[in-house]
Parts: C-alpha cells; sequence; structure tokens
C-alpha cells in the first residue's frame, strides 16, 4: 500500500515531470519501446463528457459474462491505482501493479534518455495497462479503454484500427482544451473513431454533437450506430434497488435491469448493449441475450450514486447517506433527480467538497432547493478549494441562509452531518471524488469498528 500512495512522486521523480501534457507521438515512441503491447487485441474504445466509466464497465461486465478474458482501463480510481485495472471484473492486486511497473521501468527510463521528458503519470498508467495485458497469464480478447480525457490527442488513442469507438453523452467541459462548444468538443470526442470501426453514439442532448460525430463517421467510413434514434428504452421500475427497462430498435428487444442508480444510466446500458449486439452481429463475439443481461445487472461502479447505508426509510437505521462524485452543473442536476426519484427525498443534509477548478455555484444551484443544512468541506488532495469560499458562493443560492457549516476534513463533516439528520433524511456526500473516497472509508471503518466492538461485548 505504500509503494501504491507514493506512486505519483516516484513517478515524477524517476520518470520526468508532471508538468508538461504528453502528446499522442510522445505516448506512441513510449509504446514502440515497450513493443506495442496495445496492438493485437480487440479493442473498444470510450470517449465522452459523462458516463464513459459507467458504459465502460458495463460493456466489460458483459464482456466477462460471456466467457471472454477482459481487461478494463478507467480512471480516475476512488481509493487506489489498482481500480483503474480490471481483469474479467477484479482489479488487480497491489503486488501485480507494482511488478508491471518494475517491469516498463527500465523502458520508460529509456525512452526519457532518449528526450521523451513530458511523460505523465497517466501516460505511464496507460502503458502499463497495456503492457499487463500483452502479459497477462491468459490471453486478453478484449481490451475496454476509457478515454483519459477529450479524445483525438489523449494518450489512449494510439490505434491505427478498432472494433468499437463508443462516444457518450457530450457537454461543455474543459472549454479552453476542448472547444467552446458542443460540437467542437463533440468532434474532438470523435477524434476515436478510425476508418472501418463500429461507432456507437449514446443518446444526446445537442444535436450539433450528432452532426459532429455522424460527419467524422463519413471522414473515415465508419459504421455509425445512432442509439438515440435506433432505440426506444422505457423504464418499467426504479428503485435504490436497482432499475428494470426495455430496448427496443434494430430488430431487438430486450428486457434489462441494472443496479446503477440514476435515470441516465438506462442511456448508458443501452449504449454497452448496442455496442455488444453491433459485434454479436458481426461475428466477432459469441454471447446470449441472458449473457447480456447477466452481465448489465452484476455492473457496479463505486462512488457513483451508491448507497453506503440504507436508513430508516429503507428497513435500516438512522439516516441513509448516498455518495456521487458529481463535479459539474449536469451531473449534480442527474443526483438531484435521482435523490427525489429513487431516494424519495424532500430535504437532505449535503456534506460537499470540490477541487479548485470546479463551478462550486453551477453545481449547487442544482443541488440548493434540496438543502435542510449543508457541511463544505474538503479532502487531503492539495487542490481542495477552501470550505469557507465553498460556503461564501453557496450561500448565493441561499435567500434565508440555512444551516451553512465548514469543516476542515472529512470525517469531522460526516459526524456534523450524522448530527443534524433526522432519521428519515437522505446525508448526501458529492462533489469531488476525493471527498467521495474519504467519505467511504471512513464510513466502512466505522461500521467495521462497530462490528467488531458487537463481537467482543458477546
Amino acid at each position: 500500500m505504500k509503494f501504491i500512495q507514493s506512486f505519483p512522486d516516484m513517478e515524477r521523480a524517476t520518470f520526468g515531470a508532471r508538468g508538461p501534457t504528453m502528446g499522442l507521438p510522445a505516448m506512441k515512441s513510449l509504446l514502440t519501446r515497450l513493443g506495442d503491447p496495445h496492438k493485437g487485441t480487440k479493442t473498444i474504445h470510450i470517449a465522452g463528457s459523462k458516463g464513459k466509466g459507467s458504459t465502460s464497465t458495463f460493456v466489460a461486465a458483459m464482456l466477462a459474462e460471456a466467457g471472454t478474458q477482459t481487461a478494463l482501463y478507467t480512471s480516475p480510481h476512488l481509493h487506489d491505482y489498482p481500480e483503474r485495472f480490471a481483469f474479467n471484473m477484479e482489479a488487480i492486486s497491489e503486488e501485480t501493479f507494482a511488478r508491471g511497473l518494475s517491469e516498463i521501468k527500465g523502458r520508460i527510463e529509456e525512452e526519457r534518455d532518449a528526450g521523451n521528458t513530458s511523460i505523465s503519470t497517466f501516460g505511464v498508467l496507460t502503458a502499463l495497462f497495456f503492457h499487463l495485458v500483452k502479459t497477462a497469464s491468459k490471453p486478453v480478447d478484449w481490451q475496454v479503454v476509457e478515454v483519459g480525457l477529450g479524445g483525438r490527442y489523449d494518450v489512449t488513442n494510439v490505434f491505427e484500427s478498432k472494433d468499437v469507438a463508443i462516444i457518450t453523452p457530450i457537454s461543455l467541459e474543459h472549454v479552453e482544451i476542448l472547444g467552446s462548444t458542443q460540437t467542437e468538443i463533440a468532434a474532438n470526442k470523435a477524434g476515436i473513431i478510425v476508418p472501418h470501426c463500429v461507432s456507437i453514439l449514446a443518446p444526446q442532448k445537442d444535436a450539433g454533437a450528432r452532426t459532429a460525430v455522424g460527419r467524422r463517421c463519413h471522414e473515415v467510413d465508419a459504421e455509425l450506430i445512432d442509439v438515440g434514434k435506433k432505440f426506444k428504452l422505457k423504464a418499467i421500475s426504479q428503485d435504490i434497488s436497482g432499475q428494470t427497462f426495455t430496448m427496443e430498435g434494430l430488430q431487438t428487444s430486450m428486457e434489462l435491469s441494472i443496479s446503477m442508480l440514476g435515470s441516465h444510466q438506462m442511456g448508458n446500458a443501452a449504449t454497452a448493449v448496442a455496442a455488444i449486439l453491433a459485434m454479436r452481429s458481426k461475428g466477432k463475439l459469441d454471447i446470449s441475450d441472458e449473457q447480456i443481461r447477466a452481465g448489465l445487472k452484476k455492473a457496479s461502479i463505486k462512488g457513483r450514486l451508491e448507497v453506503l447505508r440504507k436508513g430508516a426509510a429503507f428497513g435500516g437505521s438512522g439516516p441513509t447517506i448516498v455518495a456521487d462524485g458529481a463535479h459539474n452543473h449536469e451531473s449534480a442536476q442527474a443526483l438531484s433527480q435521482a435523490l427525489q426519484h429513487f431516494f424519495k427525498a424532500k430535504q437532505c443534509v449535503f456534506v460537499i467538497g470540490v477541487n479548485n477548478d470546479k463551478n462550486i455555484g453551477a453545481i449547487w444551484k442544482e443541488l440548493s432547493h434540496l438543502n435542510k443544512a449543508a457541511i463544505a468541506t474538503r479532502s487531503d488532495n492539495p487542490r481542495s478549494m477552501n470550505p469557507e469560499e465553498i460556503i461564501d458562493m453557496m450561500s448565493v443560492f441561499e435567500a434565508e441562509r440555512p444551516e451553512l457549516h465548514t469543516s476542515q476534513n472529512v470525517p469531522e463533516a460526516i459526524e456534523k452531518a450524522l448530527a443534524i439528520a433526522d432519521d428519515d433524511d437522505v446525508i448526501c456526500v458529492t462533489g469531488s471524488l476525493y471527498v467521495v473516497a474519504e467519505a467511504r472509508a471512513y464510513l466502512l471503518a466505522k461500521e467495521q469498528a462497530g462490528k467488531t466492538a458487537a463481537r467482543f461485548s458477546i
């Protein structure tokens, strides 16, 4: 564990400064030195503004359920780096992570000495993933790769050919890098679409995004499957245990269930299913409808509308505790809808913290109508926004200024929330994934300590 936690500092000291953005030429040069481990494995590549991690997880879970050897690469991690690497839906061990790094370290040093000084942490992790795929004890059939940032120039976009490129919902993000409109951002994301691959486009709110992706597909002669146009989704049931919906289109009619919460997850799941069906229709994947359903049902992601404790309203005790890393206004809007729809929340006690580059005002505008009390806090991340500054920005939306508190650490913020909340309230931990991760760790440790104390008191 100590090795894992010290990895970023070790990487910067050993492989070079993190400052410059690592470009595609530098990444391809590094991979060439490693023997091009990204080549020779069937690939599904996922880009987008929202839902990349969920869609990637849905895809990998179905592939694994079909009995294929599947490798999944996602980011960021919630607690530790090995979470980013999953083989057949199991995160790699710390030992495997350390061993893999030691195996590629020499080649990375050679690349640095040859003048490639922009090698980044994400670049090292991406190279490590491909190395682990190529050296796995059992040959990997499919690699599912989530883009880090953007698409066209992202260091994961190293494939001359791939089987599927998926574009998840597009929204305004990183406008200083990706473009000032959703159309421009979509054009950047669509850069992962290569000649003759199948492109799956998730349902989009912006027509310009659909146009940009369609234009890219036309340019490179890639088949386009627009999920929003080709499939009809209808919710059947939704509660905190999951949701069931139907998916009809392209001669397909299926009833599907997922454990992930939030209406947006139906679109993510349908996008993943569309990719799997496309591969099945082309004879690249042997998978049954039952395996599709079973894989979807098993897929889960920590820290995304995750129920950390069922409260009195759902057969437990005390307030219900939900964690979700809603770090922009669109994800906060989805969180607000889910709190009301799935948890029947009329008022919530919020534990909230964000990094300095986030628009807390836009986030809080979507959540303030549910606010009973809020505790602004900060994670251990040095980029965390000062809690007092968070409160100042939140208070703009609180005409009567209800209970707004600050806390300098997450555990203290959780305890304050528990003291304020009634049994029928929902405590929602949100904002930065760093805050969510620390809240999870604290609550799980507290729960385990309670079980241990109860066992010894008998």
